[in-house]
């Protein structure tokens, strides 16, 4: 079976919304982290000496390559307000997963039978 990492970074008001509407098609585990950062859209902000940096979540999941543009679309139509800003999303070719406690590969986001 072939993975993908679905990678986005979006405003962190938006979290709520997107954990709820990845889960609502099966995803089963999400990697949140806080970030800081700015974009393409920093750069048409009228600021003389620094780039002001917004508060951000990037999110990871891991997820056979089959189902990241479903999880893609998910993430951006969930995170979308239509101002700049709003984020970005990137799928990743994942070579292998493995488990740490069953020190093994595993199928990432799979549901348990």
């Amino acid at each position: 079976m072939e993975f993908s990492l679905v990678v986005a970074i979006f405003h962190r008001d938006k979290l709520a919304v997107v954990e709820e509407n990845l889960r609502g098609i099966g995803v089963r585990g999400i990697t949140v982290i806080k970030a800081r950062g700015f974009g393409e859209d920093s750069l048409h902000r009228d600021i003389l000496d620094h780039v002001l940096m917004d508060d951000e979540v990037k999110i990871e999941i891991y997820i056979g390559a089959d189902q990241a543009e479903r999880v893609a679309t998910t993430v951006m139509n969930a995170a979308h307000t239509g101002f700049s800003g709003d984020g970005i999303v990137a799928i990743l070719p994942v070579q292998r997963v493995f488990s740490v406690r069953a020190r093994a590969e595993t199928v990432p986001n799979q549901a348990r039978a």
